[in-house]
């Protein structure tokens, strides 16, 4: 069975070249445009991993960080941003991951099998 991976990210484009991305290697990608959205998804489905934007209307990604760690302790979550100042936020370092966007995806894409593999141990 295919890894689940939801993708919490307002920006379309990236949303969609991410996605792409992931599928080509391979996983399930669901998608949300926000983190009110991207909580209603995880409620619902059975999901193996997360990529989170942190800079996002209305929720900001620290927030939805935050309520994925109450509900879903175990589920991996990436934080996948811009901004490097959110880096040293105490909720930032409860995720598996904080990695800058990068025009080249790679780190990401290698993160992503990194933990995926620790999960199955």
């Amino acid at each position: 069975m295919k890894n689940r991976i939801l993708i919490i990210e307002d920006n379309e484009n990236e949303r969609i070249l991410y996605k792409e991305e992931l599928e080509k290697d391979g996983y399930f990608v669901l998608v949300a445009s926000s983190g009110k959205e991207g909580l209603s998804i995880i409620e619902k489905e059975n999901l193996d991993l997360i990529i989170l934007d942190l800079k996002m209307p209305q929720m900001d990604g620290l927030e939805v960080l935050g309520k994925i760690l109450s509900k879903r302790k175990n589920l991996p979550v990436i934080i996948y941003t811009s901004y490097s100042e959110y880096k040293n936020n105490f909720l930032s370092w409860a995720a598996d991951s904080y990695i800058l966007k990068s025009s080249d995806i790679s780190e990401l894409k290698n993160k992503v099998k990194e933990l995926l593999e620790i999960k199955k141990i």
